[in-house]
């Protein structure tokens, strides 16, 4: 699990697929069993206010993005209201949302030719890549998967990368883009074509 502090009201928790599972859960578990997941935010919320020193009173909105490979991103918001809290009583109001995206990150750019190479055998041609902290990501949503099982194009790209915490927003905003739509054929265009 990872912490980070957004400012003096936001923090925001990164939590694999591993961790939760170190945890006791499972992706279904977050969808079906309602007092497990509160259990498991009150858990991460007390956890993450001890590393940051964040006091926590009030409303906490919390949105959890769940990623399809990656795991999940949690955004907690402290909101004070002119409402008088009993000091040990905090409120969660929880969004749950999946996130439509799959995103790799590669330790070299042989490995991304190589993974957009098994892309393109199962007939996918979109995506984009880019460059950022001496890595390369690719990013794939539901439309470059053309309706192509999720589970199986994760264990395609899992052979070349590993599943990514980072965010579209964060690649987008601090990222170079190296491709930026439809980079699994360009990939085959420009390193298989030609030869």
């Amino acid at each position: 699990m990872r912490i980070e502090r957004v400012s003096d009201d936001q923090f925001t928790i990164f939590l694999t697929f591993d961790d939760l599972v170190e945890r006791g859960f499972t992706k279904e578990d977050l969808w079906h069993d309602a007092s497990s997941v509160q259990s498991l935010f009150s858990d991460m919320m007390y956890e993450a206010s001890s590393e940051l020193g964040f006091e926590l009173e009030g409303m906490l909105l919390v949105q959890v993005h769940m990623m399809q490979a990656q795991g999940m991103h949690v955004i907690v918001t402290q909101k004070f209201e002119d409402i008088d809290w009993d000091e040990d009583f905090i409120e969660m109001k929880v969004t749950l949302d999946e996130s439509n995206e799959l995103i790799f990150s590669f330790l070299d750019f042989e490995d991304v030719i190589q993974a957009a190479s098994s892309l393109s055998n199962h007939a996918i041609e979109g995506g984009q890549v880019y460059f950022m902290d001496h890595r390369y990501y690719m990013l794939l949503n539901d439309d470059d998967l053309d309706h192509k099982n999720k589970e199986d194009m994760i264990a395609v790209m899992s052979e070349y990368s590993i599943p990514s915490i980072i965010t579209s927003y964060r690649l987008r905003e601090y990222g170079k883009v190296i491709f930026e739509a439809n980079a699994v054929k360009q990939i085959i265009h420009t390193f298989y074509d030609r030869k």
